[in-house]
């Protein structure tokens, strides 16, 4: 396994600490009036989804992670649990509803989702960041409304519930940002 040295610390970098892998998200070079160069950094757990804070002096050294991303299909939930194939090797993976996350309110049946590995095992799976999801219930459009800036909650095939605008009806098609959780628009039927 390899190994980076402080000069190599930048945002996105994935790194291990005592065992598990952590995500560079932020990283400062700080160089005082005298003394060695400090790198503050701001790390988040891939596991834990926990952050933390530590400063490194220059020179120090941290390993590498041995994270891998992945294309994987997502197959079908049982229970709690959230069933993926690898696209290029068929391998089945299993991640717990915990894993998942939020991703589970885009999840359809087929779709292809960028999984994350460590050691080979499942950690996090990320969704595509535009989906068409179709509306199951909402409350009826009342005439006129159109041309305002309403909204009203609905719920979607996967069983999530979204903020859409006021004109937007059962049995029609959305299209969802998953990174914002937010409607970007009506959209026709997926063929």
């Amino acid at each position: 396994m390899g190994t980076y040295s402080t000069s190599d610390f930048k945002k996105g970098l994935k790194v291990q600490i005592d065992g598990d892998p952590y995500l560079i998200i932020e990283c400062n070079f700080v160089k005082p009036g005298k003394g060695n160069a400090l790198y503050k950094c701001k790390l988040r757990n891939l596991l834990r989804n926990t952050q933390l804070e530590r400063t490194y002096k220059g020179g120090d050294t941290l390993e590498s992670a041995d994270v891998t991303e992945i294309q994987a299909q997502f197959l079908y939930k049982q229970g709690d649990k959230f069933f993926f194939m690898d696209n290029i090797s068929y391998e089945q993976y299993e991640l717990t509803a915990e894993q998942v996350d939020d991703a589970w309110k885009y999840l359809k049946e087929g779709m292809v989702c960028s999984m994350m590995l460590f050691n080979d095992n499942p950690i996090s799976v990320t969704p595509p960041n535009h989906v068409v999801l179709k509306i199951e219930y909402c409350e009826p459009s009342v005439r006129g409304n159109t041309a305002t800036g309403l909204s009203k909650p609905v719920k979607v095939e996967t069983g999530a519930e979204m903020i859409c605008p006021a004109f937007v009806e059962i049995g029609e098609y959305i299209k969802v940002d998953t990174r914002t959780a937010e409607y970007i628009e009506r959209v026709k039927e997926p063929v």
